[in-house]
């Protein structure tokens, strides 16, 4: 499968849609994202059950900042919804490969019950949000 060109308004359906998603955050005047460019492009013809998207951070400023992107290009990977990769930086060719079989090596029971403990915990930190808690004066 090529590279697809996706917004803000395609980036949850893609997400939401496909079982394994890599985004590459990119811009045209970024010379490293212009380098890693060809490599996506490559390994995406070898993984044709793989999404590998590509998001214009000048057309798409709006996701960006959403996504926390702050250096560029970054590398992202979900798994049945779930963000389970993101690193700034242009990889190589060999190091793309060991991103893709990594994520698909994945025990997805084992990270659905990361997640789960990781909300539970946060949820159970935050205490009751009803307004019953006062804080002292």
């Amino acid at each position: 499968m090529a590279t697809v060109d996706i917004t803000g308004e395609q980036f949850a359906s893609t997400i939401e849609d496909n079982d394994i998603v890599l985004v590459d955050f990119w811009a045209e005047w970024c010379g490293p994202c212009r380098q890693f460019a060809p490599r996506y492009s490559a390994v995406s013809e070898k993984h044709q059950d793989v999404v590998f998207a590509k998001v214009d951070t000048e057309a798409e400023q709006q996701l960006a900042a959403e996504a926390g992107i702050t250096s560029i290009p970054t590398l992202m990977a979900f798994r049945e919804k779930v963000l389970v990769f993101s690193q700034p930086g242009a990889l190589n060719e060999q190091q793309l490969e060991q991103v893709v079989d990594a994520v698909k090596a994945l025990d997805m029971d084992e990270v659905h019950a990361h997640v789960a403990r990781s909300r539970a915990e946060a949820a159970a930190s935050a205490g009751p949000q009803d307004g019953s808690q006062i804080p002292d004066a």
